[in-house]
């Protein structure tokens, strides 16, 4: 099945216009209707391309513009399996076009613009036209992947937005059912997070994270005593050379740049809790760079923490309320605490602290009822723990 598109000044082929929007772009739903009319012996849909002026510019290039919904690499896998043609002939990625080439493009489907939408508990600090702000649970993954395609984040925002809200998540990165998704917390990591609506607050808003122009702070609870108050880890990371999902610090051609600030806000007698400032934003930065220092974050079995129980905390008959083998935190004890950024429309500074959750609530307090030894005062610290903790700061 061919069709003909009239596109920007460039080109000058006819036909069916429905599959080719105003901006000459390939229309991903009506190419999705397209393909769901048609019977097994249909075949591939094709678009040709006429240029009508000379662009000496890069075929995968050229096709980026014309399909955006298709990454360039994706577009480059299907140029080097021959379903792309110039002039009739097979053509590398980096062919130049010229005035006068005729490109032609057997399309695969396109994904479906149409998220599922899962109903979920979502706690939402702030929404506007441009961008939303949630204070993250527990056990929940950001965006769908591999075996995880529904109750993520982003299923739940799909909802959100299509029944309480005005607007859409974002398009940007919806190819890799990612849309609006401009950073990530880990599926154990609760804590504030920022997703876009708009594509011009996602560019917006990921500029910012990527030239650390954001401000990130987050509370951890470690394993043993750290000194000194207050360090900067300096430390590279990458993948781990042999456990799969893993990061580890890397001081070969692997490793990229990673710093992290920690400060000490408690001292109690076995544990620390610690606020840290990013100035990378590495996958597993936090609990990488504290687990290497030898203060691996409580909770975090990936990395050399372990799950809490009351007899970690207090000895027999110390508290009444609970049992030694009484559970007290099975996850990891990260929170991110603290987002600022200036608003990608109103250029408003903007900084939401997200209060933390019920088990590290409860976990801080117990330490401070039975392990509490001292609380320095520690310079460059932002967080206020008291009002995190919902209680009267002091």
């Amino acid at each position: 099945m061919t069709a003909h598109p009239e596109d920007l000044p460039d080109q000058v082929e006819s036909g069916d216009e429905a599959l080719i929007n105003a901006g000459g772009k390939v229309d991903a739903d009506r190419l999705h209707e397209l393909y769901e009319s048609l019977t097994d012996d249909d075949g591939a849909i094709v678009v040709d391309f006429t240029l009508s002026r000379d662009l000496n510019k890069r075929l995968d290039r050229y096709l980026v513009d014309r399909i955006p919904f298709l990454s360039r690499t994706s577009l480059q896998r299907l140029i080097s399996e021959q379903a792309v043609t110039v002039n009739g002939r097979t053509p590398k990625a980096s062919t130049r076009l010229r005035r006068g080439d005729q490109v032609s493009v057997a399309i695969p489907p396109p994904p479906s613009s149409v998220l599922p939408a899962d109903e979920m508990a979502l706690n939402i600090m702030y929404e506007d036209r441009e961008l939303l702000i949630l204070n993250k649970h527990d056990d929940v993954i950001v965006h769908p992947a591999r075996g995880n395609q529904r109750g993520t984040l982003v299923n739940g925002l799909a909802w959100h937005c299509r029944n309480r809200s005005s607007g859409e998540l974002s398009d940007v990165g919806r190819e890799e059912a990612r849309p609006g998704v401009v950073h990530r917390l880990d599926r154990h990591t609760t804590g504030v997070m920022v997703f876009a609506k708009t594509d011009t607050a996602h560019w917006r808003l990921g500029r910012q994270f990527e030239n650390r122009r954001t401000r990130k702070r987050y509370l951890a609870l470690v394993h043993g005593r750290v000194e000194p108050m207050t360090d900067v880890i300096d430390v590279p990371l990458g993948k781990h050379p042999t456990i799969r999902d893993r990061y580890a610090v890397r001081w070969d051609s692997t490793g990229k740049p990673s710093v992290t600030i920690y400060r000490v806000r408690e001292c109690y007698e076995d544990y620390t809790l610690v606020e840290l400032e990013l100035r990378t934003g590495r996958t597993h930065q936090i609990r990488v760079h504290l687990s290497h220092l030898g203060w691996p974050i409580a909770g975090d079995d990936y990395y050399g923490g372990r799950h809490l129980h009351g007899r970690d905390l207090f000895g027999p008959g110390r508290d009444d309320s609970l049992s030694q083998s009484s559970m007290i935190l099975g996850r990891q004890a990260l929170h991110a605490s603290l987002l600022g950024f200036v608003h990608p429309i109103s250029d408003e500074e903007m900084t939401f602290t997200a209060p933390l959750p019920e088990d590290l609530r409860n976990l801080v307090l117990l330490l401070r009822k039975h392990q509490f030894v001292s609380r320095p005062k520690v310079p460059g610290t932002e967080l206020d723990v008291d009002a995190m903790l919902g209680l009267q700061a002091s």
